[in-house]
């Protein structure tokens, strides 16, 4: 088991003592997405594994809100970004715009992508590894993507 899982575990638990319905049931709907992709997977997530998995579960909140804000569901829209939120601390730091910008930059020439030229799918393919791995979900994947085509157009 993670380190991640057992803080989440944990919170859960001391959650469930405190009587906080929304972190309790926030934990257990990202605990069960879990154990379902360690049942697909039939062994134990990774760290990275556990950190992707609690990264979705924010995201579909948040999407979720959207969904509902527009819908005219304040309420409800409210209660999806209060468990994102939620779920978002549990999530490594984000890198600001500068440390994105300088990481994608950085895969670029490790990759050796040749500049000025429209990137082809095997470019834009072997800097998004890189930058994908340097970048280990500290930023939106969309975000990468952007800058990384920006980069290559350079």
């Amino acid at each position: 088991m993670s380190d991640l899982e057992e803080r989440l575990r944990a919170d859960l638990v001391a959650a469930m003592k405190s009587r906080d319905t929304r972190v309790v049931g926030t934990l257990r709907t990202v605990l069960g997405a879990i154990g379902n992709a360690e049942g697909r997977t039939g062994r134990p997530l990774t760290e990275a594994e556990v950190t992707q998995t609690v990264a979705k579960e924010a995201r579909k909140r948040d999407e979720a809100a959207e969904a509902f804000g527009s819908a005219g569901r304040a309420d409800t829209a409210e209660a999806e970004r209060a468990e994102a939120d939620i779920l978002r601390a549990y999530l490594p730091r984000q890198l600001g715009e500068d440390e994105l910008t300088e990481l994608v930059g950085a895969a670029i020439e490790e990759v050796g992508a040749r500049l000025g030229r429209r990137p082809g799918p095997a470019d834009l393919g072997q800097v998004m590894k890189a930058a994908t791995a340097r970048v280990a979900g500290r930023a939106d994947g969309s975000r990468v993507v952007e800058l990384v085509r920006a980069g290559l157009q350079a």
